[in-house]
Order: structure tokens, then C-alpha cells, then sequence
């Protein structure tokens, strides 16, 4: 070999091996912005108005969401299907489940009693966009009994109280009464085990800060 030629050769070597050296000191010495986040681990700050959440007790944790009348029968299903389904597949117990059904938006009437339904049926059936079979307005929370049950299986409900702020004013319009006092009647005549929250979208993102997996039940 000429010695032009070793020369070359000696150039390749000492650039590859620099090259070498610069990844190897990439790899070592620094990370990508979103992998030291990562290394890091994000955690959320707890609010005392969220604190419920983590006290239910469960191995697993799951947070159903629902904004309109079929989500809102559906959450149900589901529930039910979830807590089968580790009973039965998974040999587990009921009360392995931590479970949330969320009714906000225009499923929000379903979290209340059949008074509140027969007193308020027009204004319940304009909310939900739900009419009879007949097109009379229903005077029965359909979903009541139902939701009564699942809640015997340790099922949890959490209920927009901004949806519920909404629906007592357009019902006070009609019912000579103020805001305030159909808030405070629906409040007082809510399904058994009902949690109001500021907002049903808030419950749901915060659920998940408490490691609740989110479904969303749509109809």
C-alpha cells in the first residue's frame, strides 16, 4: 500500500472512532427533553374536592363517562359487564372494583327520583331529548331501580352539579320558582349514593390523576 493510500485509511479510522466516541457520549451524557420528564415522573397535584375519589376502596379503578340519555343507560350495562366479568373470569369479588358512573351534560335528570320526574316531566324530557313511546313526557326516572341496584354492588355516581345549576334554571322559569330552590329541591331528591361535583368533564380528567381508567359511554 502507497503511503498517500495509509494515510486515507488512518483519516477514516480516527473520524470513524470520533463518531463513535460523539454518539457514545450522546448517549451517556444527555437524553431527550421528553424522556427525562419521563425519568422524572409527573405527578399531579391532589385537590381536597377530589379526595373521594381515592378513598374508594378497589384493586382496580374505573371512571364511566356519559353525556346523553343512551350513554347514560349504557354506563349501566357496562358496569355491570365489568363487574362480571372479573367475578366470573377472573375469580375476583365485587368489591375488587372501584367504580364511577359519571351522569352530566343531558344525561344529568337520570341522577334524580321519579318526584322529580313527574313534577319536572316536560322540562326532564326537553333536557334529555327523551319522549314516551307515546310522545307523553316520562313522569319515571327509567333508569332508577336499575341505578339503585348496581349502586347495592359498590358502583359509585358522580353527578354534574354545572348540568344540574342549568336544568334548575330552565325548570324555574316554568315552575314560579327560583334557581336556587329547584337546585335545592333536585340536591335534596338525588339517587341514593349520588356525589355532586363542580363539573362532570372536571370528574373525568381528575379521575384520572387518581388512576382510574376512563370509558366513555356513549348511546
Amino acid at each position: 500500500m502507497k503511503n498517500n493510500e495509509k494515510d486515507i485509511v488512518g483519516r477514516r479510522g480516527v473520524i470513524s472512532g470520533l463518531g463513535a466516541v460523539a454518539l457514545a457520549g450522546l448517549a451517556v451524557g444527555s437524553a431527550p427533553v421528553s424522556a427525562q420528564n419521563q425519568s422524572a415522573g409527573f405527578v399531579p397535584k391532589k385537590e381536597a374536592l377530589d379526595a373521594w375519589m381515592g378513598e374508594i376502596e378497589g384493586d382496580h379503578r374505573v371512571f364511566i363517562d356519559t353525556s346523553n340519555a343512551g350513554g347514560g343507560a349504557n354506563a349501566l350495562r357496562y358496569s355491570s359487564n365489568i363487574l362480571d366479568a372479573h367475578t366470573g373470569a377472573y375469580g375476583g369479588q365485587e368489591s375488587d372494583m372501584a367504580i364511577i358512573v359519571c351522569y352530566r351534560h343531558t344525561s344529568t335528570p337520570f341522577a334524580f327520583n321519579d318526584a322529580m320526574w313527574s313534577k319536572y316531566a316536560e322540562g326532564f324530557a326537553r333536557f334529555t331529548g327523551e319522549s314516551g313511546t307515546d310522545g307523553v313526557a316520562p313522569t319515571k326516572n327509567r333508569l332508577y331501580d336499575t341505578i339503585v341496584a348496581t349502586g347495592k354492588r359498590g358502583v359509585h355516581f358522580a353527578v354534574c352539579n354545572k348540568a344540574t345549576a342549568t336544568l334548575s334554571g330552565m325548570l324555574a322559569r316554568g315552575a314560579g320558582m327560583s334557581a336556587q330552590e329547584v337546585h335545592d329541591e333536585l340536591l335534596a331528591n338525588a339517587i341514593p349514593g349520588a356525589r355532586f361535583v363542580s363539573a362532570g368533564v372536571m370528574a373525568a380528567t381528575r379521575s384520572q390523576e387518581y388512576g382510574y381508567s376512563l370509558l366513555y359511554s356513549a348511546s
